[in-house]
């Protein structure tokens, strides 16, 4: 009898030794499969933000002008964004042919004189000194977009601009004058430089990174934007229920 309980003990306690061994492995084999899927699942959204990236590089790249458009509207005015002197004489030639009744070169070197821009441009004198305006301030597209804010504001402006800048900027210039001047139409002349064919974006490295600076830019800029306009939103918000508690 005594070796029959001794015997049942011994089982009951190599059976709780197992109990217990199998709830450990299991809690463990728990956590180490919860890290996993964690793992995976940050794979998976890594993966797919870098298509995304991807696909959207793609897009940006075919997206820019082969060709110079066939521009005939007439606008209230013409903006080039300097950066290349075939920016400015196509603006010029825009100008001239009464597409816009003022023209704006925004970023213009502190040290070009405008009689100096006078002799270049194919602009009669006496237009170019009634209806040319130079903008020193701008040193980046931001300042560019909120030189003609400024101008549009000092002229009048508010229907219509024929933006001039090359074909590469010319998303991030788009996408900076809209934020700063919502309500007015803008027609795109994207110039095409014979130094830069973006046709050769996956062929030639320099071409590559030129275009894939400007896509970078380009998202940044949309997400300042954004972020911009989100807090603009909210501070509305705030002061529309601030009036209501007050009434």
């Amino acid at each position: 009898m005594t070796i029959y309980l001794s015997r049942n003990r011994v089982l009951a306690r190599q059976w709780l030794k197992f109990r217990r061994g199998g709830k450990v492995t299991a809690g463990v084999a728990e956590r180490s499969g919860f890290g996993r899927a964690v793992v995976r699942t940050a794979l998976s959204l890594l993966g797919t933000c870098l298509f995304l990236f991807a696909a959207g590089f793609v897009w940006f790249a075919l997206s820019l002008a082969r060709v110079e458009p066939n521009l005939t509207v007439k606008a209230e005015g013409v903006v080039v964004f300097t950066g290349g002197s075939d920016r400015v004489l196509e603006a010029a030639g825009l100008f001239a042919q009464g597409q816009g009744k003022r023209m704006l070169i925004t970023g213009v070197n502190r040290a070009t004189r405008s009689s100096e821009l006078a002799k270049l441009l194919p602009v009669p004198r006496d237009l170019f000194n009634c209806c040319v305006d130079l903008g020193y301030q701008a040193l980046d597209t931001i300042g560019n977009a909120r030189e003609t804010r400024e101008w549009a504001q000092v002229h009048n402006i508010s229907r219509s601009l024929i933006v001039v800048t090359s074909n590469y900027h010319m998303p991030r210039a788009l996408a900076e004058l809209s934020a700063e001047l919502p309500d007015i139409k803008l027609y795109p002349f994207p110039v095409v430089s014979e130094h830069v064919d973006v046709s050769d974006w996956a062929t030639d490295l320099r071409v590559m990174r030129l275009v894939g600076g400007e896509y970078l830019k380009f998202l940044g800029a949309l997400l300042r934007i954004t972020v911009r306009e989100e807090e603009s939103a909210l501070e509305q918000a705030k002061l529309r229920a601030s009036e209501t508690a007050s009434e």
